[in-house]
């Protein structure tokens, strides 16, 4: 059964993904905000469709948290679920992500349209100013920027390290960040089954960078995820 509803929703993803792609690449000539909220049209019915097929559903806790001006969201990473919830749940964002992404047929070219911040990981400190560069530059716009510290998904229970590059731009762009911790890899995992159940997701309250730097920072947001991932973990 847990295949049959997987593959119900993954048919749902491939017939409507050239779809979406179609609209991202007529909706170039609008503005940033305007053409990512169409974009993410798509995440948002794939969040529908997550919970009809496969009966995942989400709660929130601390939405009173979202500021109404442009922030730096610092997340745990543990499933693909997150890229399509936060589209629906904040206000209109791009991702950092490595470029390699931007590659693939159809999906990496609707990706391309939302205006992402595409950095090379093998190029070291340069990828730190293309971060704080392309960042400010997003954020100027009214964007708000995504960032997952760890780099990539971390299974439930395990810790990964937390990458300054979040950071980095925060305090360099004098930025607020807003920690979020979620257990969405209890559902999603990764791979193709997806099982049903209620992911929780818990967002902090924003964090002044104005007289932080980066590492401190970093530990900051390390330590607030990490305990809210025990309060999820536990529950």
């Amino acid at each position: 059964m847990l295949f049959l509803r997987a593959s119900l929703f993954f048919i749902g993803q491939v017939i409507t993904a050239p779809i979406f792609t179609l609209i991202a690449v007529l909706a170039w000539p609008l503005n940033p905000i305007l053409r990512n909220q169409l974009i993410s049209g798509w995440a948002r019915s794939m969040i529908w469709w997550l919970k009809f097929t496969c009966n995942i559903r989400h709660e929130i806790t601390g939405l009173e948290n979202i500021p109404d001006t442009p922030c730096i969201i610092l997340s745990k990473h543990q499933s693909t679920w997150e890229t399509f919830a936060f589209q629906a749940i904040f206000p209109t964002q791009v991702y950092v992500l490595k470029r390699e992404l931007l590659w693939i047929p159809i999906f990496g070219w609707g990706l391309a349209m939302t205006s992402p911040i595409a950095i090379n990981r093998a190029s070291g400190r340069e990828a730190l100013k293309q971060l704080v560069s392309k960042g400010q530059a997003r954020l100027a716009q009214g964007l708000w920027v995504v960032i997952f510290p760890e780099g990539t998904r971390i299974r439930p229970q395990q810790h990964g390290k937390f990458h300054i590059g979040g950071a980095w731009l925060a305090c360099h762009t004098k930025t607020p960040v807003l920690p979020v911790a979620h257990n969405a890899g209890h559902c999603w995992p990764k791979g193709f089954i997806k099982k049903p159940g209620v992911i929780k997701l818990h967002i902090g309250k924003p964090i002044d960078t104005q007289a932080l730097k980066a590492d401190t920072l970093n530990l900051q947001v390390q330590a607030w995820i990490e305990a809210e991932m025990q309060v999820l973990n536990a529950a």
